[in-house]
């Protein structure tokens, strides 16, 4: 389980230096938008994706520390839905599950 903790603990972190540098694209970090009306274009699109790419990272991480909540309470490898076991298989792939497959298709 210690090594799932630092799995996730580990994403976490990722995550966290991901989302500074999409907050730091937001907030134009990098400087004001190009004169250019084709270069504004290119900025503004590139912004759509980048603010798609910050929920998606959000929510992730949401889901991250929702598992190490449960890591902490112990309930870690413990199915939210049916209460079984989590298989390892699926931990090991999505560490910051909560739910059995099974629960999942549900």
């Amino acid at each position: 389980m210690s090594n799932r903790k630092s799995e996730l603990e580990t994403l976490r972190a990722d995550l966290k230096a991901r989302l500074s540098k999409y907050e730091a694209h937001q907030h134009r970090q990098g400087g004001a938008l190009e004169k250019d009306f084709e270069e504004q274009a290119v900025q503004t699109q590139n912004d759509e994706v980048v603010d798609s790419l910050e929920t998606e990272t959000r929510n992730e991480l949401a889901q991250i520390e929702h598992a190490l909540e449960r890591l902490a309470e112990g309930l870690g490898d413990e199915c939210e839905g049916c209460g079984e076991d989590i298989d390892p298989r699926r931990l090991q792939v999505l560490p910051y599950t909560t739910v059995c497959v099974k629960c999942a298709e549900d």
